[in-house]
């Protein structure tokens, strides 16, 4: 049997307590909910001396904070927030397994791997360090933030105050200073019904949903190419969903497609719904424009030289800092005015898959440039 260090084992107990997005799980699924894997978080905590509890953000839902406080009177507060919950796996991917170099199961990556690197290194400062001396050191376990980030959005709405949040997602060990924002969009072209055996009399929506789809991915896409970020490229956007028509023999009086459209920092919903509405009028075309996202997802931008920011990407051996093309909780703490990175073991490639891994060496790095970076703050 594989020997696991402190910081694998837990890992594994996390895993091994499912935490599937309500939202994305089947109905009364067992393994739904962030609840039991929340009470585990506090019981480690707690058995380090962390103060710790819970803020309900909706039914059965709640952040679970640890806290570290200040020796004397807190200057500064730093966050740590991973997030709690994941997507949903075939029944086996609930089991840690330890295979070679490898940690495997849902979540691993994203971001239970996060979670048992902030925890672990918290902890091991509370036991062995002990408080800061002007440093208050707050682990928030956020929940939903593979639907609808509802637990970052009540600490922005609450403008809960942080001097620097590090955001936990599988960034191979890389701080993040930026990464892109998430619009979907709903597109509705509408025709004019009429008998399959005599089309001439109707519009077909359809037809009319193909040449805005055409437009979307040639003309509209290489617009896109043009606008570019030296940390994430240039923005995207992509067709994921179609529909339109009932039966054959009737001609369709509406079609409608769901696009995701990735955007840059300082990219806001009104000027992106203008842009593909202009694009598609200057092709003749036209349709309807709505976002259907629960709230707005914007890009994230934060300032590598703020001195916080600075002395983590010394600890991570940057001189540069990196970009991401995903979303995640980062923006919305951002824009509640938390200066916010993102930092985290494993690989975004290995999110969300069959089979989800993170490496063993990853997670005992990250837990350990943790704790060298709050051992480096006063």
């Amino acid at each position: 049997m594989t020997k696991k260090s402190p910081v694998e084992k837990l890992l594994c107990e996390l895993i091994a307590v499912p935490s599937v997005n309500p939202m994305l799980a089947r109905q009364g699924d067992p393994n739904a909910g962030e609840e039991r894997v929340g009470q585990l978080v506090v019981t480690h905590a707690a058995s380090a001396g962390l103060d710790v509890h819970f803020q309900e953000v909706a039914p059965g839902r709640s952040i679970v904070f640890a806290r570290l406080g200040a020796s004397g009177r807190a200057k500064r507060r730093i966050l740590l927030a991973p997030h709690l919950d994941t997507v949903d796996g075939s029944p086996d991917v609930f089991t840690p397994r330890v295979v070679g170099g490898r940690i495997h199961g849902r979540g691993a990556c994203d971001t239970k791997g996060s979670v048992a690197a902030m925890l672990f290194a918290l902890c091991e400062r509370a036991r062995n360090g002990g408080a800061l001396a002007e440093t208050e050191i707050v682990f928030a376990g956020l929940v939903d933030e593979e639907f609808a980030q509802i637990g970052s959005r009540a600490l922005a709405a609450e403008q809960f105050r942080a001097d620097l949040a590090i955001v936990g997602e599988p960034t191979r060990l890389k701080v993040v200073t930026a990464h892109k924002g998430n619009f979907w969009l709903r597109l509705q072209v509408k025709g004019r019904s009429a008998h399959g055996a005599s089309p001439d009399l109707g519009v077909n929506a359809i037809h009319g949903m193909s040449r805005v789809v055409g437009v979307l991915e040639t003309d509209y896409a290489a617009g896109l190419r043009e606008l570019r970020h030296p940390l994430l490229g240039h923005a995207t956007v992509n067709v994921g969903v179609i529909t339109g028509g009932r039966q054959a023999n009737i001609v369709p009086d509406s079609c409608e497609i769901i696009v995701d459209r990735r955007t840059l920092p300082g990219e806001r919903e009104a000027s992106v719904i203008k842009g593909i509405k202009t694009c598609l009028k200057g092709q003749g075309l036209q349709a309807g424009v709505e976002s259907i996202k629960v709230g707005e997802c914007p890009a994230l931008e934060t300032d590598p030289s703020l001195p916080l920011v600075g002395q983590f990407m010394a600890v991570a051996g940057q001189k540069v800092p990196e970009g991401a093309v995903y979303f995640c909780d980062a923006a919305i703490l951002a824009s509640g005015g938390i200066p916010s990175v993102v930092f985290g073991p494993g690989d975004i490639a290995q999110a969300h898959t069959a089979d989800e891994w993170i490496s063993r060496a990853s997670l005992e790095s990250a837990a350990r440039m943790l704790q060298t970076y709050f051992g480096g703050l006063s």
